[in-house]
């Protein structure tokens, strides 16, 4: 199989006051960091590259901006890549939530329900299913998604062979595109 790459591309920082907890809440990005991060994208990206975008709609703001600069590049709405549902923590600041439930989380890494929304098991298993479909193609792809989509990534490409097995708090990625950046990985 040839090899080629995943790009995956953070939306804009969202217009939320900071220290807000936002998986999957829709809320708006930022209009103008944006078009700047377009821009640079529609700069870097390939040609013949496929694009798909997390539903929410600070990620299809950059899939249109990008597209309306680089017309070839026309991305499609994939569930697959939206962020953590966080369920009743949704909106909240994360000093509001409550320490021993953020430590059952932590304890529970894997299986707990933050909030009652999706456990990382489930957001691994969806990933996973998208960057299986992402390795049958035979040309660039780019996601633009989230933090907790590219951390999803990063653990499953360095860790091959752990399908079907989860992470501990202490071994998950901390690292993750900043709002209105990108990262690429080699696929093959």
């Amino acid at each position: 199989m040839t090899p080629h790459r995943l790009w995956i591309a953070r939306h804009a920082p969202v217009l939320l006051p900071p220290g807000t907890c936002y998986g999957q809440l829709d809320a708006p990005a930022d209009p103008v960091v944006s078009a700047a991060s377009a821009q640079r994208l529609a700069e870097r990206l390939p040609r013949g590259i496929s694009a798909r975008h997390s539903p929410l709609q600070r990620c299809a703001l950059l899939a249109r901006q990008l597209q309306m600069l680089r017309p070839d590049i026309a991305a499609t709405p994939d569930e697959r890549l939206i962020e953590m549902d966080f369920g009743s923590w949704e909106g909240l600041a994360w000093a509001a939530i409550a320490r021993t439930e953020i430590d059952a989380w932590s304890t529970h890494f894997a299986d707990h329900r933050p909030g009652g929304g999706d456990c990382l098991a489930q957001m691994l298993d969806r990933v996973s299913a998208a960057l299986q479909d992402v390795r049958q193609l035979q040309s660039d792809t780019l996601w633009i998604s989230h933090a907790g989509v590219a951390r999803c990534v990063q653990w499953l490409l360095e860790q091959p062979g752990r399908q079907g097995k989860y992470p501990t708090s202490a071994q998950w990625p901390l690292q993750a595109p900043a709002p209105g950046q990108w990262a690429c990985y080699a696929l093959t």
